[in-house]
């Protein structure tokens, strides 16, 4: 793991990014803030009343004289930041609407983004997914090269590593949804590290077996291919094809993967999910993620079991995309 996040320490070295913190109190996001400011990677921006986070922090033991403590009540710009708000939600919330939503910490954060007070949100501590996510899809949007977000985990055991994708957002992704998690996988991958290699993956091999399932997974094939010629991209494929040499040589004799994939692209959420979670438990690598893409803004989910490490290593993801826009 040291030397992933060796590499993105690298790269947000001196970026002086900032890195919104909707969840101010809890005891995790405080340590990891503690950590992030000393360490000089990125300053923190929590949110939520200053002298509650302060003795909070005072608490734990945590030292947060370097964060930035905003709270949606008394925020000095907040008839600016509802004013924004209304008009990035064109006509879907009034003023008055604005003014509620955004005492929510998630929206205020987001919107923090939005007006280019913050470079990234990390969130999902004591939030579920969806109150993460629902504010950057309505407030950032996706970027220009998809229609929806996806999330991958960055599969890490000592020095190797794999992306796999969407293993946390698309429950049933169609073709066109495939091809785009493809594509914003392999933008992921080099973020990290990793040459791309992509393998759309299925129950069958180069046609194996017929089925709408596996025609979903060609069809998408050749959309992520007419996206973007330069892709190193192939399928369908079992995952002993894309990933054994041997079995690539006898299965898939002509195909540009040859047992060497290190981006899986699952055909559908429960697939993804079950596979990484596999990888983890029996292969014994570690996940990190759900890392999120294909965002107009970086932000990320976090489990709500995670650790303070895991807020600080997802920090520094945060940053890493912020820095590679």
């Amino acid at each position: 793991m040291s030397n992933l996040f060796d590499d993105l320490t690298k790269k947000i070295s001196g970026k002086d990014k900032k890195i919104v913190f909707p969840e101010g109190l809890d005891e995790r996001i405080l340590t990891a803030a503690s950590r992030l400011s000393a360490d000089g990677l990125v300053t923190p921006i929590l949110i939520g009343n200053k002298e509650e986070i302060e003795g909070k922090a005072k608490e734990v033991g945590a030292n947060i004289s370097s964060c930035e403590i905003l709270n949606p009540n008394d925020y000095s710009e907040f008839d600016e930041m509802v004013q924004a708000f209304v008009e990035r939600r064109k006509g879907k919330a009034t003023e008055e609407d604005a003014r509620k939503i955004l005492l929510d910490e998630n929206y205020f954060g987001t919107m923090l983004i939005y007006m280019g007070k913050a470079d990234g949100l990390v969130s999902g501590a004591a939030h579920s997914t969806a109150d993460t996510v629902r504010p950057a899809l309505q407030i950032i949007k996706t970027n220009g090269r998809v229609k929806k977000t996806s999330g991958v985990f960055i599969m890490v055991r000592d020095e190797e590593k794999y992306v796999f994708a969407d293993c946390a957002i698309n429950i049933t992704p169609d073709s066109q949804d495939l091809a785009e998690i493809a594509a914003e996988s392999a933008v992921t991958a080099k973020l990290f590290g990793v040459d791309p290699r992509i393998a759309m993956l299925s129950f069958s091999t180069k046609g194996s077996a017929k089925s709408p399932e596996t025609e979903k997974v060609e069809n998408a094939l050749q959309i992520a291919k007419e996206k973007d010629p330069s892709l190193v991209i192939d399928g369908e494929f079992q995952f002993d094809a894309a990933f054994v040499p041997s079995v690539a040589a006898k299965k898939a004799p002509d195909s540009v993967i040859k047992g060497d994939a290190n981006v899986f692209v699952f055909p559908s959420l429960e697939a993804g999910n079950i596979g990484y979670k596999i990888a983890q438990r029996l292969g014994g690598f570690e996940a990190v993620g759900p890392i999120l893409q294909g965002l107009n803004k970086p932000v990320n989910d976090l489990s709500r079991g995670c650790s303070a490490e895991d807020v600080y290593n997802l920090a520094l993801i945060t940053a890493a995309q912020a820095v590679a826009e």
